[in-house]
């Protein structure tokens, strides 16, 4: 039987859940675009959470010494990448990269690649802290910061041709008809 650590404490658990709520977010994104009658809003905002909550919480699991040991701060840029290994960098690149990909297309204002990182640096910044002052048993490292924000600001680039195009417009509905035309006597 699966228990709630089982599902909310693991990386298999958080994985789990993820892509069981996939219908309850495809549903969010239906009835926003029924609401709002445009689609890329609520796509990116669903988007944008249903993907960097789940990124988060991992971040946020803790080690096997949580509570017991103070965690390991590693402030030299580049230090720990050899041992994250290549599974360590992909994940630490992807944390806010649906965040980097999103963001600029529901926040006008953020329609930059340095936005985009910007905002991730801040994000990541936080969660490093969160993860040495909560006792967590893990390594708070500028190594993950600069990885959060390059892998926010790779997908913002990649991004970029749908910052420009302008929203979608209202949602196809049953055609009207067509009003009539006065006639004029004369």
């Amino acid at each position: 039987m699966l228990s709630w650590y089982g599902l909310f404490g693991t990386f298999t658990g958080i994985a789990l859940v993820t892509v069981m709520t996939l219908p309850l977010a495809a549903l969010v994104v239906a009835v926003r675009w029924r609401t709002t009658g445009t689609v890329r809003a609520p796509l990116a905002e669903v988007a944008m959470v249903h993907s960097t909550v789940p990124m988060v919480w991992m971040t946020l699991l803790p080690g096997s010494h949580a509570g017991e040991v103070i965690g390991r701060v590693s402030l030299v840029p580049m230090r720990d990448l050899a041992s994250m290994g290549s599974v360590g960098i992909v994940g630490n690149l992807l944390v806010f990269a649906a965040l980097g990909f999103f963001a600029p297309l529901r926040f006008p204002a953020l329609a930059s690649v340095r936005g985009v990182v910007a905002l991730a640096a801040g994000c990541s910044l936080l969660i490093e802290v969160a993860q040495f002052v909560l006792l967590l048993d893990r390594v708070s490292s500028v190594d993950d910061v600069l990885l959060n924000a390059a892998g926010a600001g790779i997908a913002a680039w990649l991004s970029r041709p749908w910052w420009l195009t302008p929203a979608d417009g209202p949602v196809p509905g049953p055609r009207s008809p067509r009003p009539r035309r006065a006639v004029r006597s004369g």
